[in-house]
């Protein structure tokens, strides 16, 4: 099947992200489902600049967005942080998504997972699974290049956005989730960001920061190394190098 024919004659949900699968994924409803509308489920664990990036997309493509303000620290499954905490969360994110969704009168509900994914690793795809959501990029054989090929020939900002996970992955599992250390990785982030550093992680590490840099960001650092130190030890004890690359995407 492919993605025209998934979309024809259909009124479809999508669950929204900001990213490039997402915002592909918009893109392609838009132009070929009957009607479309976005959903953004904005919790502790997503920093603010992937919702300001799901407005400029949306609007962008001319698609009604509405923002889902949900609580997540308020559920113990997820703030005690187990092995397969992202089924929890995710269970409680798209099952919002889902009540909006039919509340709109829509009974599909489509989420960006593409056929790169390793959705064996992934509890949170059983959540999905468990709600029927349906992931369409995936179905139809959308790889992460093919995808940012997509994104590219029709102009989406986030063509080239570096892959990223919630800030609930930068703490370690078993460790519990509160929103101070939410909070504080966000800063972090928000600060190397600024300083030009795209594709990396700030993990949470028994106070301190473990930083986790793909190579170009790694030449960055060697650079940067004072400023960056001075950036984060106020708040954090000490301030580490993961010495593994991390991966382009």
């Amino acid at each position: 099947m492919d993605i025209k024919e998934f979309f024809s004659g259909r009124d479809v949900a999508i669950a929204f992200s900001g990213g490039v699968d997402s915002a592909v994924l918009l893109c392609l409803a838009k132009r070929y489902a009957n009607r479309v509308k976005a959903y953004f489920a904005k919790s502790a664990f997503q920093p603010q600049f992937e919702l300001d990036d799901a407005y400029q997309i949306a609007k962008q493509l001319g698609v009604k967005l509405e923002v889902i303000h949900l609580d997540v620290l308020c559920d113990a499954d997820i703030t005690a942080n187990p092995e397969n905490r992202c089924y929890y969360c995710k269970k409680r994110i798209f099952s919002a998504i889902c009540g909006a969704a039919e509340r709109d009168g829509f009974s599909i509900v489509c989420d960006g997972t593409n056929a790169t994914d390793d959705v064996s690793d992934r509890p949170g795809f059983k959540a999905l699974g468990e709600l029927g959501v349906l992931s369409p990029l995936r179905t139809c054989g959308y790889t992460k290049d093919k995808i940012r090929t997509v994104a590219r020939q029709n102009s989406l900002p986030v063509a080239d956005k570096c892959s990223y996970a919630c800030l609930a992955t930068r703490i370690p599992t078993g460790t519990a989730i509160t929103g101070d250390i939410l909070l504080l990785t966000e800063k972090a982030e928000d600060k190397l960001r600024a300083i030009g550093f795209r594709n990396f992680r700030v993990r949470y590490l028994n106070s301190a920061a473990k930083l986790e840099l793909s190579k170009d960001d790694f030449k960055l650092l060697c650079s940067r190394k004072d400023e960056v130190y001075s950036l984060l030890s106020a708040d954090y004890s000490g301030v580490y190098l993961d010495l593994k690359e991390r991966n382009d995407e």
